[in-house]
């Protein structure tokens, strides 16, 4: 059983020639926001920093200044709103809080006395840009702006934003209030994943109530792309005098959905279309799947030797000519009995140029039992004495 299983081990280490295996603690990476991304060459903007993600994997296509920590305006309300909607009771009815609407800017119309839901406020954050709905909303949730932006903060930490930090809830002008074009594509990809916000940012307009008592009203999307881009399904605008244009959004193309940001930019609904169709001309959605070679792990005390290795296929990855994927793939050295169906026993990554494009886990195909154990010679004399010498 041990030389076959030692067998195994071998022929599982040549069947995985040329695909690199490392152990798990080998493959953990620093996180995406640590690393200083490089300018891209050869390729202008006129944004102060710039920065082209793929949506579905986070892989970088395109940077400028990429983690330059500069004013982001009122694409700071993608954080707000994506906080507000992650509340429970979007949908209760509130009086909003005087002193938070009372503030200069972009507004959706807000009054002493009105009544209004979280879920309207995000409209009203993520259409008309209200300076107002982000304040009411930063009140209603944490009681102050003061306490909203530690959460924003908190919340920005979790998705990896380490060049940001929030001081208020809509994106008005402060020395200590700042992002990235790196870190604002990040909190873009991860607003989209939320199915509410990303029907949100979408709309061109919408039909939401508020008021005192609330009543229809029409509100409309200041992102132009909307309307003159194809494929546009978002985000955010923003501009003050200091930070200039500002611009989060995102559009899908024949199966590839790409992240657009600029920063201080001043000709940004031009520089995101001409970004737009530099990259969706270069890139194809491939799969990767077939890239894996067969895994067989060895079983120890099993009623077989081995137990295959499965995954389920990511989705097809966005690439350019001539790229090349590299396959990761990392499981047990062996398996003790029994192992279920179903069972985690490594995983597999794919990268291109180191940046990360997609991740499965590997599972075992098929339940393998523990092997019956046969009792010893002495064992069996023993309970033959023990029965008397009878058969």
């Amino acid at each position: 059983m041990l030389k076959k299983g030692i067998a195994l081990l071998i022929a599982f280490l040549l069947l995985l020639c040329g695909v690199r295996m490392t152990e798990a603690a080998a493959l953990e990476e620093r996180p995406a926001a640590a690393r200083s991304i490089p300018d891209t060459l050869g390729v202008e903007t006129k944004a102060k920093a710039a920065l082209v993600m793929d949506a579905a994997s986070g892989r970088v296509l395109f940077a400028k200044n990429a983690n330059t920590r500069l004013p982001m305006a009122s694409t700071t309300k993608i954080l707000s709103a994506l906080l507000a909607l992650e509340q429970d009771g979007i949908d209760e009815w509130f009086t909003v809080d005087t002193a938070a609407i009372h503030v200069e800017g972009s507004s959706m119309g807000l009054r002493e006395g009105d009544q209004a839901t979280l879920r309207a406020l995000a409209y009203g954050m993520l259409l008309p840009s209200g300076n107002d709905a982000a304040g009411a909303a930063a009140v209603r949730i944490a009681g102050s702006k003061e306490r909203f932006a530690a959460m924003m903060n908190e919340r920005a930490a979790e998705i990896g934003m380490e060049d940001s930090h929030f001081v208020t809830p809509s994106g008005l002008d402060d020395p200590e209030h700042y992002s990235s074009a790196y870190d604002m594509a990040l909190l873009a990809r991860e607003a989209l994943e939320n199915p509410l916000f990303a029907e949100i940012c979408a709309k061109p307009s919408a039909k939401i109530q508020y008021g005192n008592p609330p009543y229809d009203r029409w509100l409309q999307n200041h992102n132009r792309l909307l309307k003159s881009y194809p494929g546009t399904v978002g985000v955010k605008t923003g501009f003050t005098d200091s930070a200039g244009r500002c611009l989060v959004s995102c559009a899908d193309r024949e199966g590839v959905r790409l992240i657009v940001v600029t920063l201080s930019c001043p000709d940004d609904w031009n520089e995101h279309k001409k970004l737009y169709d530099r990259y969706f001309g270069l890139l194809r959605p491939e799969e990767v799947g077939g890239l894996v070679p067969e895994v067989e792990i060895p079983v120890t005390g099993g009623e077989r030797d081995a137990v295959a290795a499965v995954f389920d296929e990511p989705g097809p990855v966005a690439l350019m000519d001539g790229e090349r994927v590299d396959v990761a793939v990392t499981a047990a050295p062996f398996l003790y009995a029994p192992v279920r169906r179903g069972q985690v026993v490594g995983s597999v990554k794919f990268s291109c140029d180191g940046q990360p494009l997609a991740e499965a886990a590997l599972t075992a195909a098929r339940d393998v039992d523990a092997e019956e154990t046969k009792p010893s010679l002495w064992s069996r004399l023993f309970g033959w004495l023990g029965r008397g010498g009878d058969d």
